[in-house]
């Protein structure tokens, strides 16, 4: 797996998804879907992976234990909610949901980064005027270009070293701890703290609609959609039921009784419960929190960039005064030894 993903390898994960997607649900096997995606995979580097995973499932593995086999290529996330899958019979719907997850990061991703060539631009022309072009003009062009270029390299090296550093912690590839920090972290962040927790949701709505459909019983069908959510938070929580849970109380009364849950989500399970048409209330909690977080994450991408660009704007206008004042500072010193 690639140290940072990059929106292009988002579109190839998402189309290694969509193909497979597209070919169980026309009724063609898993290991003849593999076999055509070896064939002709979204990229080259998927062919070597498709070809272990086909040679683990023809000694007898399942998908998911071929994917643990292949250590690396996949995140946590992704396995977690093909063994759900697995478990449902619907490995289709997860194929789908994971094609539609990768693509959403790959528009978003590409979204941010377009809007924020601008204010990147405006840092590098900043620092080339207030770095190099000043300090050069000041020394009356004495000063040695090579030795200003590198003092501007060294000054916005922890600039390239943070951004480089936020974009790899942020990779879904991670183990569990670090999801969990970086969760922790990220939680009460405007905007996308919401939206992450409302796809979380959304996954286990999902995971939990194509269990409880495919018969699989409530205890390990919430055990395995905990999994499959991709939030350590949610996952603690409902792993902590378990007991109760076999004991005999409800999952609704979890739900209500927790705080980490929004009302809206414990009370569409609860009728769903009562009514016996629990999977009609998950798959609306699932395409609710689905577009809600969608539509977060896409105003985040919209205001990070112009939240960038306006304190790179604030820094210029401070230099440029500090500059000015000097430059006047200097005019008086010389018209009083006038």
């Amino acid at each position: 797996m690639a140290l940072i993903l990059t929106p292009g390898q988002f579109i190839q994960r998402a189309q290694f998804y969509q193909q497979l997607g597209q070919l169980t649900s026309a009724g063609i096997g898993l290991i003849q879907a593999l076999e055509q995606l070896e064939r002709n995979p979204p990229s080259r580097a998927y062919r070597e992976p498709v070809r272990h995973q086909l040679e683990q499932i023809k000694q007898g593995a399942t998908f998911t234990d071929s994917l643990l086999a292949t250590s690396g290529w996949l995140p946590e996330f992704d396995i977690a909610l093909i063994e759900a899958g697995e478990h449902s019979g619907r490995l289709d719907q997860c194929f789908k949901a994971l094609s539609n997850f990768y693509n959403d990061r790959a528009r978003i991703t590409k979204k941010v980064i377009a809007q924020l060539v601008y204010p990147v631009g405006l840092v590098h022309f900043a620092a080339f005027v207030f770095l190099i072009v000043l300090p050069f003009a000041a020394s009356q062009f004495g000063a040695g270009l090579a030795g200003l270029f590198l003092r501007a390299g060294l000054i916005l090296s922890p600039l390239y070293l943070g951004t480089a550093l936020i974009i790899y912690a942020l990779q879904s590839k991670h183990g569990q701890g670090w999801r969990a920090l970086m969760e922790t972290s990220l939680r009460r962040v405007p905007i996308l703290g919401p939206a992450r927790y409302y796809l979380a949701l959304s996954r286990l709505a999902l995971a939990l609609e194509a269990l409880i459909n495919a018969g699989v019983n409530i205890i390990p069908a919430w055990k395995l959609a905990a999994n499959a959510c991709g939030s350590p938070a949610l996952r603690r929580v409902i792993l902590g039921w378990q007991s109760q849970i076999e004991a005999g109380v409800t999952p609704a009364t979890m739900l209500t009784d927790s705080n980490r849950f929004p009302e809206m989500f414990a009370n569409y399970y609860h009728s769903g419960e009562v009514s016996g048409k629990l999977d009609e209330s998950l798959d609306r909690l699932h395409r609710y929190y689905s577009e809600e977080g969608t539509r977060k994450l896409e105003s985040f991408a919209e205001w990070m960039p112009r939240l960038a660009y306006g304190i790179v704007a604030g820094i210029i206008a401070y230099k440029i005064i500090l500059f000015y004042a000097g430059y006047f500072n200097q005019i008086g010193e010389i018209t009083k030894g006038l």
